[in-house]
């Protein structure tokens, strides 16, 4: 746990209680600053730039422009699903960890998608303002019944998991679309899987779960409108964008299907000139899929959880800009992480000449460990030739991308001899190099190979590394220099392949080491080569 005292800017209008995790926690400062982006942007910017975490609604915009601002950013907390609103792209290049609430406006989210699929199958909007102007005849128009009628979910998430439930208690039948729903997944949410052609094509009611990306974006176009059966519905309560307003205006005024109800919109608030104001059997609900009390307090709360984790305890797990891991598991596998990340610093230090590409082998009990473990690897690889201030694990893997260094990462059976090891190969033109570390009993970790030679050492502090003859007195002479300069020795493993051969010391010494050191040792007439890597 850190000691650090953090402050967190609230620049969108949030729940109070939701907000308690940070609010009574000593650690943190909170900045309420609802509205200050478009009344007071000077002071916007300068709350951004003082903040270590950023908590935003629908309201405010988190463009690069913002991320640019933001001089101590860690992490942006978006209370609620999607994150359209925040430039990921812009926050990942900074390394500054996105973070999004999903499970708290489920239940909301669902049940507002139920009450617009009610209410323009009973037509009960249309009802109502017939009735106010005296036409009663007009308000009895008839719906249709939901039982016995197929619910056709594009996206199969959290969310439509919820709006399966409920339609089946209507006595629906429910199919979906989705292409990352398995089947043992289908079979536990009463679904049956079909292809969106065929689920345009049968659906009396089709209703949108999906979030807005550059695949979904206009996926409900003319022609697929005029897929769907004219008796059919149109439901969207996911994401804007994702059905072209303009065809199904169209649709709508044409009668090629029955009606539609829409709770999101390309543009919002929804334009005065907008086609779908009049278009005809048409629900329109200003974005309310997450607007109800419990709701917003249950956003607020999850967000607030999940800044108060990343920043205190280094729990990115729900990052959707780096890879997750947290909780139990965080701590469980810190040791290991933190071993990458320096066995990266030692394998760069040592690197020849400018990276090409990075091998990184890991042999212990969990393949799912890869992912964060590559990123702690590239951290260690990339802060050394970038600045340790400048890379973390959420900009390292898009920083090597960017530098064209090529990534490969390789999972393997658990050794007998450590509990957890990692290797990292680094090549380049002129060779490579390779280092392993081990931990032992899960938590002492050790420097057990670098290239052909056998190591023993903590990767901690000052390590020095020299290639030199195998001649008597190389230890002594080694020692002698390092202690004319008041450096004290912690540990010193000295391999060989063959006795009289080429040999390769690592050597532990107490305190900070300038790199001048390097060329002190290369003084000596037994010393070919000598790094010094700081290991923090």
């Amino acid at each position: 746990m850190s000691d650090e005292r953090y402050t967190v800017l609230v620049a969108d209008k949030v729940s109070d209680m939701g907000l308690r995790p940070l609010l009574e926690d000593p650690a943190f400062e909170v900045v309420m600053g609802a509205g200050w982006q478009t009344d007071e942007p000077e002071r916007f910017r300068q709350a951004v730039g003082r903040a270590h975490g950023l908590i935003v609604r629908s309201t405010t915009k988190v463009t690069r422009e913002v991320v640019a601002w933001a001089d101590v950013l860690k992490v942006v907390g978006r209370a609620g699903v999607g994150v359209d609103n925040i430039d990921v792209a812009a926050a990942t290049e900074r390394g500054i960890a996105v973070l999004n609430a999903p499970a708290g406006n489920t239940v909301s989210a669902a049940e507002l998608t139920l009450a617009l699929i009610l209410a323009i199958a009973r037509r009960v909007p249309m009802a109502d303002r017939a009735l106010r102007d005296g036409d009663w005849k007009g308000a009895r128009a008839g719906g249709a019944e939901l039982r016995g009628k197929v619910l056709g979910l594009v996206g199969a998430g959290r969310i439509g998991g919820e709006v399966a439930r409920r339609a089946r208690a209507f006595g629906m039948r429910v199919v979906g679309y989705d292409p990352y729903l398995n089947v043992d997944r289908a079979g536990e949410m009463g679904l049956e899987r079909i292809e969106l052609d065929e689920l345009l094509a049968t659906s009396d009611v089709v209703s949108l779960h999906v979030p807005l990306t550059d695949e979904t974006e206009g996926m409900l176009g003319a022609a697929e409108l005029a897929s769907m059966k004219p008796t059919a519905f149109l439901v969207n309560a996911a994401r804007g964008g994702v059905v072209d307003e303009t065809a199904l205006a169209e649709a709508l005024e044409a009668g090629r299907i029955a009606g539609a109800a829409l709770d999101v919109f390309a543009v919002e608030p929804l334009p005065d000139d907008s086609p779908l104001r009049r278009a005809p059997n048409l629900v329109l609900s200003p974005h309310l899929g997450a607007s109800t009390v419990e709701a917003q307090e249950l956003v607020a709360r999850e967000i607030a959880v999940a800044v108060r984790c990343a920043l205190v305890e280094g729990d990115m797990s729900r990052a959707i800009n780096a890879p997750s891991v947290g909780g139990e598991a965080l701590r469980r596998l810190r040791p290991l992480f933190d071993l990458g990340l320096r066995v990266g610093r030692l394998a760069c230090s040592l690197a020849p000449s400018r990276m090409e590409a990075v091998e990184i082998r890991y042999a212990g009990a969990l393949a799912e460990v890869l992912p964060p473990l590559r990123a702690h690897v590239l951290t260690g690889i990339l802060g050394t030739i970038l600045g340790h201030d400048q890379v973390n694990f959420v900009n390292a893997p898009h920083l090597a991308e960017t530098r064209d260094i090529e990534v490969t990462s390789t999972h393997l059976p658990r050794r007998t001899d450590y509990a957890e090891f990692v290797e990292v190969a680094v090549r380049s033109e002129q060779g490579c190099v390779c280092v392993a570390g081990a931990l032992l009993g899960d938590q002492h970790p050790r420097i057990v190979r670098i290239d052909d030679y056998h190591v023993d050492v903590t990767p901690r502090g000052s390590l020095l590394v020299l290639r030199n003859r195998d001649v008597p007195g190389v230890i002594g002479a080694v020692g002698t220099l390092l202690g004319s300069m008041g450096l004290n020795i912690a540990e010193y493993h000295q391999a060989r392949l063959t006795a009289g051969g080429a040999s390769l010391a690592t050597v532990a010494v107490d305190g900070r080491v300038d790199r001048t050191l390097a060329g002190s040792l290369m003084e000596l007439s037994e010393v070919e080569r000598a790094w010094v890597v700081d290991l923090g």
